[in-house]
């Protein structure tokens, strides 16, 4: 690949990881207002693979370029952005455009990576990280002391939870398959096999007063497990619905049948709460505040990792070339950590 050339990969619609196409055009230029950035790292969230089965709630149309997320340098700045910024290296949430080697992302947008963490080390912890962080910290506002459960304690987001929480002061109950117990325990988890214990008879012997936060992405009957487990006073925090991952129907109807959950919930005078969190709530009524308390919490998950309090967990790292490889990778359920790829 040339300085002047791009390269893309496009999800052109339902298809198979190996329906993903690989393309190439010429570098974008930026628009007022707007930086081109240099990819170096972007990844595999669950997002992308609703997406390619269409599941995905507020997907564009067919064809476009997944890509939840990158880390880059910026290259080019367009009208009224400061020539300072290229040649810094940036983070950037997206949702969709960042399977490409070239990105333009409005600067306004931009997160600054600090120096001493490579690429893919602040990638594994840009999505997951702003989502952990911000229902741990604004959502559920776990104090020290607390107890709480997190499902899928191996995950992307999960294993940024656990840390967090653990930094936090928090004692943590984690589910995950028992091959991941050993390392959970070595960050001082509390392990539930999924797979072969009865979850909520689990965490009543671990924690007989309930617990004070459940951070749930499975959905279906997993959720209402998870409200009956919360202390007086606790909180759920819903943020997707793995168990529906390849369901046929409407795209819309699981999360609809989860906020109509939580609204009944939410009525009830019993003191817990439930919510169901979208990183992106807030964003068409308050730009301007999103921005703010998106760059805020990255940056502060950022420090998290610099000071070593939580980990970058890097399952692989493939060329964007390989996209197709790296969607079977992770849907293979088979590793721990973020599947990276790079331009």
């Amino acid at each position: 690949m040339n300085a002047a050339e791009m390269v893309e990969v496009v999800l052109p619609g339902k298809v198979e990881p190996e329906g993903l196409q690989v393309r190439q055009g010429a570098v974008p230029t930026a628009g007022p207002g707007q930086v081109v950035v240099r990819m170096e790292a972007t990844g595999v969230s669950f997002a992308e693979q609703q997406m390619r089965r269409g599941r995905y709630y507020d997907q564009p149309p067919f064809p476009f370029v997944p890509g939840y997320d990158l880390v880059g340098t910026v290259m080019a700045t367009g009208d009224g952005v400061t020539p300072v910024l290229v040649g810094t290296r940036v983070a950037a949430l997206l949702k969709v455009g960042g399977w490409a080697s070239h990105v333009v992302v409005d600067a306004a947008d931009l997160v600054a990576v600090p120096d001493g963490i490579s690429a893919a080390e602040a990638e594994t912890v840009v999505i997951n990280g702003i989502t952990a962080w911000q229902m741990l910290h604004r959502k559920a506002r776990v104090r020290a002391g607390q107890t709480v459960l997190v499902h899928g304690a191996n995950g992307g987001v999960g294993s940024v939870l656990v840390q967090l929480a653990h930094a936090a002061g928090a004692h943590v109950i984690g589910t995950a398959s028992a091959r991941h117990h050993a390392a959970l325990r070595e960050r001082g988890v509390s392990p539930i096999d999924y797979r072969t214990e009865n979850i909520p008879a689990r965490v009543r012997e671990l924690a007989p007063g309930g617990v004070d936060a459940v951070f749930d992405h499975v959905g279906g009957r997993s959720i209402v497990d998870s409200w009956r487990l919360l202390a007086p006073g606790g909180t759920l925090v819903s943020y997707g619905s793995a168990s529906t991952r390849d369901d046929e129907g409407s795209k819309q109807w699981p999360v609809l049948k989860l906020l109509g959950r939580i609204w009944v919930w939410n009525a009830l005078p019993n003191g817990r709460r439930a919510y169901f969190f979208n990183v992106w709530a807030g964003r068409a009524l308050s730009p301007g505040r999103f921005r703010a308390r998106l760059h805020a919490d990255l940056t502060e998950v950022f420090a998290a990792l610099k000071r070593g309090e939580i980990t970058a967990q890097i399952a692989a790292e493939l060329p964007l070339t390989r996209a197709a490889e790296a969607m079977r990778l992770a849907e293979s359920g088979t590793v721990a950590g973020k599947i990276v790829l790079h331009a």
